[in-house]
């Protein structure tokens, strides 16, 4: 696939996404959130990588929000930045996705990194919401992401007041995992991802899905039935006995069932 706003490459098991627009902050436009959209789509259906990560471009911008440059001027939905579909994306990914965050991290930047399952930051990494500075908010996954990681009052100060918040800070309350000196993000990170990759991929869905279970309504426990236990089923020795007894139009033995 080929992109503009994004830069995807692997290493080994590891499938690195880069948001590759340095000179406005890495800032997502439309063309971003489809791209990471299709991006994390695409990896999701091929068996080469175990993890992807999700960084941005330069040395002092993870992702300060998005602009909405090329959109229509309506209030429909052809006016509206696609974010939802770039988080939703990660989220029904059955890969786990890192967050690698090379420096700021604001407004829609910092859901971002929230919404990927774990957060490694290099040491001068600064997070921040400034959406009522502007006149703006995030009351989804910006919310109550926010409160799961770091508790009602301190996310409502974190959206009230608009602190910005150090890696170091960040990391003693629990919005991001770990923090590494700024020359070991990228090694950190690597070893980080190849460490998970060894796990078992397909225990590594489930548990994904199950948090996703929670989160996601009906679409999270689709996830988990649909992908993962009815496909462990579809593999048992009672799901083969009824497949054979309906095609074969005769009763299905009971002694194979549930075992």
């Amino acid at each position: 696939m080929r992109f503009t706003t994004i830069i995807y490459a692997e290493d080994g098991p590891v499938g690195i996404i880069t948001l590759n627009r340095p000179e406005d902050g890495n800032m997502f436009t439309a063309a971003t959130c489809h791209e990471l959209r299709d991006c994390i789509e695409a990896a999701r259906r091929e068996t080469r990588t175990r993890v992807l990560v999700l960084t941005g471009a330069g040395e002092r911008f993870f992702c300060i929000g998005g602009r909405k440059d090329g959109m229509e001027d309506t209030t429909l939905y052809a006016g509206t930045l696609p974010t939802l579909e770039m988080y939703e994306a990660i989220e029904k990914c059955q890969k786990p996705i890192i967050a690698s965050v090379n420096g700021f991290a604001v407004g829609g930047g910092n859901v971002l990194q929230m919404v990927c399952d774990v957060t490694i930051a290099k040491e001068s990494a600064v997070f921040r919401q400034v959406g009522p500075m502007m006149g703006s908010f995030d009351a989804g996954y910006g919310t109550w992401y926010l409160e799961d990681l770091v508790g009602k009052k301190r996310a409502k100060e974190i959206w009230f007041a608009n602190p910005k918040i150090p890696a170091r800070e960040a990391l003693a309350m629990g919005l991001i995992n770990k923090v590494v000196p700024d020359a070991e993000l990228r090694e950190a990170t690597l070893a980080w991802a190849r460490e998970i990759a060894e796990r078992g991929a397909f225990a590594l869905a489930s548990v994904k899905a199950a948090f996703h279970a929670r989160s996601g309504g009906v679409a999270g426990l689709s996830r988990m039935a649909h992908d993962l236990l009815l496909r462990a089923y579809l593999d048992s020795e009672e799901s083969a006995e009824l497949r054979e007894a309906f095609a074969a139009k005769r009763s299905p033995d009971p002694t194979k069932f549930g075992r």
